[in-house]
């Protein structure tokens, strides 16, 4: 059987147009693969973001909650003549700065989600 070069010219051209489909189609896979996981990275790293917050938050919270007590315990020695006021006005300081901490950490997670 003999094949005219045109015929060749033509299967040459098919084969080549079903390569460029097969290439376009991998790339396009590709494309939307990368798409994907660009897109679940980024919602995972907010969700992360948002998590991290909240546990710094929390944790501020919970020194807060220890200067309270540390503020009752030296506010009735206080009362007691056994210290000075330094260290209650401490007591009161690191209260204050850990609860406010805590406080922004959450009001900023709201934010950002």
């Amino acid at each position: 059987m003999r094949v005219s070069t045109a015929q060749k010219l033509g299967i040459a051209a098919r084969v080549a147009a079903r390569m460029a489909g097969a290439r376009a189609s991998k790339s396009r896979l590709l494309g939307a693969t990368w798409r994907g996981v660009r897109v679940t990275a980024t919602h995972l790293g907010r969700v992360l973001g948002v998590l991290w917050l909240e546990v710094t938050g929390f944790v501020f919270l919970c020194l807060a909650g220890i200067g309270g007590f540390a503020f009752t315990r030296e506010y009735a020695r206080y009362q007691a003549g056994k210290i000075g006021s330094g260290r209650v006005i401490l007591a009161v300081c690191v209260t204050l700065m850990f609860a406010w901490f805590g406080a922004s950490s959450f009001w900023r997670s709201r934010r950002k989600s």
